[in-house]
């Protein structure tokens, strides 16, 4: 098999440094394994894709711990819904078409730029201490976002930005680190996932995972260094472009 590492390596670094700032960093790698490997199983490329992310992910969310206090009261049981709810998505997948979740998805997508967009502090700082009724909530939170990224998936890392801000107070930076925790926790499911259901491109996707870790670090760097600021401008943008894509779709 030929690999065109010229394309591959480029896109899984590029991929890494978006997804250590804000998440979408599938937007990038799936349409090229897609076009890369024509001819190879969709649960091969998603499982080859989801194996070049976790290492990435996982690199982010170690520097982000280092840095950034966590809320582990919230986060904790919110991964452990969200590995449940991924689960009880994934088995929606033969009750109802995915595709009937793309045009609320889209309006939802709107409504996040939106009101990132006009409230100009949303965001900027934390904004109020984190209480023990936070687990339970967060609890809810996560199994509600793991359904729908078992049962659909694009946005979530968005979602779950947007969530733990506008939720649980927190800023774009500790958002974006506990993010890290629940996508490395269903990364991990969705490789088991997509491994017991057919082979993975493992040359591939290790090779990927290289840049993506390189992608990852130079992310993760200008995420600490530039703040809270610099990573709304980055999920305003990827929001966008998730905007564009699924609408391009419906269409």
């Amino acid at each position: 098999m030929l690999i065109d590492w010229y394309i591959l390596a480029p896109a899984a670094f590029f991929a890494g440094m978006v997804d250590a700032v804000v998440g979408g960093g599938g937007l990038i790698q799936i349409p090229v394994l897609l076009g890369q490997f024509p001819q190879t199983a969709i649960p091969t490329l998603f499982g080859t894709n989801k194996l070049a992310s976790i290492v990435g992910t996982g690199a982010a969310l170690w520097r982000y711990a280092l840095s950034v206090r966590i809320p582990w009261l919230v986060v904790l049981p919110a991964t452990a819904a969200a590995l449940l709810g991924a689960w009880g998505g994934a088995a929606l997948v033969a009750w109802i078409p995915r595709e009937t979740m793309r045009p609320m998805v889209v309006v939802l997508m709107i409504a996040v730029a939106v009101y990132t967009f006009m409230k100009k502090d949303f965001g900027q700082q934390a904004t109020r201490q984190l209480g023990r009724a936070d687990r339970s909530k967060g609890a809810v939170f996560g199994l509600i976002i793991g359904a729908y990224d078992g049962f659909f998936g694009p946005g979530t890392g968005s979602f779950l930005i947007f969530g733990f801000i506008r939720l649980f107070g927190m800023d774009f930076v500790q958002g974006s680190a506990s993010a890290k925790v629940i996508n490395f926790a269903t990364n991990l499911s969705a490789i088991a996932f997509f491994a017991s259901h057919g082979p993975l491109l493992w040359q591939v996707g290790l090779g990927m995972a290289l840049c993506n870790l390189a992608g990852s670090y130079l992310g993760t760097r200008l995420a600490l260094k530039h703040g809270a600021n610099f990573i709304r401008k980055a999920f305003l943008g990827v929001v966008c472009v998730l905007i564009v894509k699924q609408l391009l779709d419906l269409l």
